[in-house]
């Protein structure tokens, strides 16, 4: 063999040695991280709508008189005041008739005062026994006709004075004529006297007090109650916002393209004369917002149940990790509950509502440094606090006045006062929010968070750059971010699991638990079985 074949050799095993080495670096250097950082701002919960701008008040006008129009007094876009004439009608056939019901009244109250004036002297005649009762019971009898008549008379001449009155037609309100359905020279019939309701002259509206009809999903109807804050755009002003209240929602729904829609009425403030009937609207209802709150991305938020799958495509070792405090928080359940606005399937979604002493307790996460130790055997009594005594709710308030100092002084955070209160109200074994706190104590608790919080699980990039678990409560939150009301604070760096990456582990995860419980990821006769059994710390 040559000496230039063994070199070609020998540097083609060179390079088939360099590419193993690589290839075993790469295998060592793991998976890489996908990380979010926590921020702090401003979050809103809006459910948004089409609709259609339309006056909150509409009328149309007829006539009830029948006849030719001679004359219009107003035209489209005319905003006209009540009492305002609008059009005027042939009068000659109304004149007519009341010329001649004129006349009949004339006639009936001449009559009536001759018969009045028969019927005295018939009075004096007959006390005078000039005539006899019979004679005088006639002239009774005139006097009754006379006064019938008169009422007759008198009647049907103040109708055709109305319906001369009608021929000139009048503004029934304030407002702006909107449609014009007639033009002179037209004949028109009567409203009153046509079966199809009569001719339509005008049509007006009051456009100072719009309305935005809008149709809104039937999942987000839960939320939206009457009197709730709106915001409305309009393609004509799209820099300018209108402000708008929710009215009323109507209770029939309707469904489009296999989706249920209830009417939602928006009223809008339309005094600047800027929104027109027919424009096209977005709204946004405004349902919940908070302000200045810690925030991070949905897709770092974990079900509190999915920690061992998302620990698992970490890379973590779940043989070295203690589960208890999560696994208690998710209630050991994998379902979850309801799912959130904006939350990632599998991942983001489903958080439990509420939770037992020891996860409000872990709920702090480091926000409860600092947070004074004579909260903590309020946690454990594990008696209902609805029925304590009061020397024990003279205690309890003793302590949050504590509380409230130390916020003041500035050595605890406003943030570790509400997760100590949510503790109390955990204590209570029910749902652990914010507003069973505020009801633990009859109103003492009104600095707690208003709102109810839920467990979920965060991984916290570690100094050292390794993932670590942490639970956290989670209030609102939208298709983007979530609201962290306790467990990590603003610049800690979150490590995010891929909805993928945790649907391939949940499988393994559950495969490993059925091993180690004998058959049942829910425990089964082996000793240590349970929920959130077998790893380190299973109940």
């Amino acid at each position: 063999m040559s000496t230039g074949t063994l070199r070609t050799i020998s540097l083609a095993m060179l390079v088939v040695a360099v590419g193993a080495c690589g290839t075993g670096d790469a295998a060592d250097a793991g998976p890489t991280l996908q990380t979010a950082l926590v921020t702090r701002g401003d979050l809103s919960i809006r459910a948004e709508a089409t609709g259609t701008v339309e006056p909150i008040r509409t009328v149309e006008v007829k006539s009830k008189a029948s006849g030719e129009v001679l004359r219009l007094h107003a035209d489209v876009g005319d905003e006209v005041e009540p009492g305002a004439p609008l059009a005027d009608i042939d009068p000659r056939d109304v004149q007519n008739r009341f010329d001649q019901m004129s006349a009949d009244l004339n006639v009936a109250v001449a009559r009536l005062q001759i018969s009045e004036a028969q019927l005295e002297r018939s009075d004096k005649l007959l006390a005078a026994e000039v005539i006899t009762p019979q004679e005088h019971e006639g002239a009774r009898l005139e006097y009754a006709n006379s006064q019938a008549s008169h009422v007759k008379a008198q009647t049907n001449f103040d109708l055709a004075e109305l319906q001369l009155n009608d021929v000139r037609i009048r503004a029934p309100m304030r407002g702006t004529i909107i449609t014009k359905s007639v033009e002179e020279g037209a004949v028109i019939q009567s409203a009153s006297g046509s079966v199809s309701g009569g001719t339509t002259l005008f049509t007006m509206a009051d456009l100072l007090d719009m309305q935005v009809r809008t149709l809104v999903d039937e999942t987000d109807m839960g939320e939206i109650k009457a009197g709730l804050e709106a915001v409305v755009h309009v393609e004509a002003f799209p820099d300018r916002t209108f402000r708008g209240t929710v009215l009323k929602i109507e209770p029939q729904a309707t469904v489009e393209q296999n989706i249920t829609m209830f009417p939602v009425i928006v009223s809008i403030d339309n005094r600047a004369g800027l929104l027109k009937p027919g424009m096209n609207a977005e709204v946004e209802v405004l349902i919940d917002e908070a302000l200045g709150v810690v925030l991070v991305p949905n897709n770092a938020i974990v079900q509190a149940s999915d920690v061992g799958p998302a620990a698992m495509a970490l890379g973590l070792d779940i043989e070295d990790m203690d589960l208890t405090e999560f696994t208690r928080a998710g209630r050991g359940g994998f379902g979850g509950g309801r799912g959130q606005r904006g939350g990632r399937d599998g991942a983001g979604q489903g958080q439990g509502r509420g939770g037992d002493r020891g996860s409000a307790r872990q709920a702090g996460g480091d926000a409860t440094r600092g947070a004074p130790a004579a909260a903590e055997p309020l946690t454990n009594g594990g008696a209902d606090t609805n029925g304590a005594s009061a020397q024990d709710q003279g205690g309890i308030r003793a302590q949050l006045g504590a509380l409230r100092e130390q916020v003041a002084s500035g050595e605890i955070t406003q943030d570790s006062m509400n997760v100590v209160m949510q503790a109390l109200a955990g204590g209570r074994g029910g749902r652990g929010g914010s507003r069973a706190g505020a009801s633990f104590l009859g109103g003492e608790m009104t600095a707690a968070p208003p709102r109810e919080s839920r467990p979920a699980v965060v991984f916290v990039l570690t100094a050292d750059s390794v993932p670590e678990p942490r639970l956290v409560q989670i209030g609102l939150n939208d298709w983007d971010h979530t609201q962290i009301v306790s467990g990590v604070e603003e610049g800690d760096v979150l490590v995010v699991v891929g909805a993928a990456q945790l649907l391939a582990q949940q499988q393994a995860y559950l495969d490993r638990m059925r091993e180690r419980m004998g058959g049942s990821p829910f425990g089964g006769n082996t000793p240590g079985g349970g929920r959130g059994g077998g790893f380190r710390g299973g109940r």
